[in-house]
C-alpha cells in the first residue's frame, strides 16, 4: 500500500508539471497569435493607404526625388567648386610666389648687373683715366724735358759762352797788371810775360820752396835712373820720377826726352805730373787766368797764368806749380 501510495503521489506530482507545461505553452502560443494577428490588421491598411496615395503622391514622390537629386547634385556642384576654388587659390598662390621670385630675382640680377656694371664701368674708366694721363703726362713731361734740356743746353752754352768770354777779358785784364815781388819781376803787357826761372831768388824762400832751390839737372842712364828710383813715367815728350813729393825731369833717361819746362811740379795724390798740370789749368781758366788749351803741358802760357793768379793772391810768383799755389787753387 505504500508503494501504492507513493506512486500516487509521482503521477500526481508528474500530471501537475504536465498540466503545468500545457498551460504555459498553451499562453505562449495564444500571445503568439495575437502578435500574428495584429500586422495582418494593419497590413491591409498600409496598402490601401499606399493604393490611395499613390496617385497623388506620385509628383510629391517625383519631387522629392528630383529635389533629392537637385540638392545631391547642388551638393556635389558645391562641394567642386569648393575644390576648384582651392585648386584657383593654389594657382593664385603659385602665381604670386612666382611673380615675387621673378621680381626677387630681378632685383638681385639687377643689382648684380648694376654692380658688375659699376665694377666694368670703374675698370674701363680707370684704364681710360689711365691712358689719358698717361699721355697728358708724357706730354707735359716731354714739355718739362724739353725745357729742362733747353735750360740745361742754355745754362751750358752761356757758361761756355761766359766764361769763354769773362776768361779772355779776366787774362786780358790780369795780363796788362804790373806785380814787383822783391826781385822778381813779372810783367804782363799785351800778352807778354817774363816767366821766373831762377829758383835761387828771392821768390823760393822758405822751406816749402826748398825743392826748387835744391833742384839741379842730373844725367844719368836709364839703368841709373830704374835702379835709384820705382816710380818713372813718360810725360808730354819726356820722363819724370818721383821723390819726396814733387815731380822731377829724369835728364838722360831717353835721348829724345823733351822737357818744356825744367823744373820740380808738386804733386798731390799720386797723380802724375800732367794730371796736376791739367787740374790747375782747369781751375786758372774757372777764376778767368787762363784760356789756353787744357793738354797738362806746363808751358809759357799756363806759367803766365799761374804768375798772374800768384800775384794777385799774394803769393811768390814762381810760375811753377807749388804748394802754396796749389792751395790758394783749392786743388791740394
Amino acid at each position: 500500500m505504500e508503494k501504492k501510495g507513493k506512486n500516487m503521489k509521482r503521477i500526481i506530482v508528474s500530471s501537475a508539471c504536465i498540466g503545468t507545461l500545457a498551460l504555459a505553452l498553451t499562453a505562449w502560443g495564444q500571445e503568439a497569435n495575437n502578435n500574428n494577428k495584429r500586422p495582418a490588421r494593419a497590413t491591409p491598411q498600409r496598402t490601401a493607404n499606399v493604393r490611395a496615395a499613390r496617385p497623388a503622391n506620385t509628383g510629391a514622390m517625383r519631387a522629392h526625388n528630383y529635389n533629392s537629386t537637385a540638392a545631391y547634385r547642388q551638393s556635389a556642384h558645391m562641394t567642386a567648386p569648393r575644390a576648384s576654388s582651392n585648386a584657383v587659390a593654389r594657382q593664385n598662390q603659385m602665381r604670386v610666389s612666382r611673380e615675387r621670385n621673378m621680381a626677387r630675382n630681378q632685383n638681385q640680377n639687377f643689382a648684380r648687373n648694376q654692380a658688375g656694371r659699376e665694377r666694368n664701368n670703374v675698370a674701363v674708366n680707370r684704364e681710360r683715366n689711365l691712358a689719358a694721363n698717361r699721355m697728358k703726362n708724357a706730354e707735359v713731361n716731354r714739355n718739362r724735358n724739353a725745357e729742362q734740356v733747353r735750360a740745361r743746353n742754355n745754362v751750358a752754352v752761356n757758361r761756355n759762352r761766359n766764361v769763354g768770354v769773362n776768361s779772355r777779358n779776366n787774362v786780358a785784364v790780369n795780363r796788362n797788371r804790373n806785380v814787383n815781388q822783391g826781385n822778381n819781376v813779372a810783367y804782363y803787357h799785351g800778352g807778354n810775360a817774363r816767366i821766373n826761372n831762377n829758383f835761387h831768388s828771392a821768390a823760393f824762400r822758405g822751406q816749402q820752396y826748398a825743392a826748387f832751390r835744391n833742384y839741379h839737372r842730373q844725367w844719368h842712364d836709364r839703368g841709373w835712373w830704374t835702379s835709384h828710383y820705382n816710380r818713372i813715367v813718360f810725360v808730354s815728350g819726356g820722363w819724370w820720377y818721383w821723390n819726396a813729393g814733387y815731380w822731377f825731369p829724369a835728364w838722360g833717361y831717353a835721348a829724345d826726352a823733351y822737357y818744356p819746362y825744367d823744373g820740380p811740379i808738386y804733386g798731390y795724390n799720386g797723380m802724375s805730373p800732367d794730371q796736376v798740370t791739367v787740374d790747375v789749368q782747369q781751375q786758372l781758366q774757372r777764376d778767368g787766368y787762363y784760356d789756353g788749351p787744357i793738354d797738362g803741358v806746363l808751358g809759357p802760357q799756363t806759367r803766365e797764368a799761374i804768375a798772374a793768379f800768384q800775384a794777385d793772391n799774394g803769393l811768390s810768383v814762381t810760375s811753377v806749380i807749388d804748394r802754396p799755389t796749389l792751395a790758394t787753387l783749392g786743388i791740394a
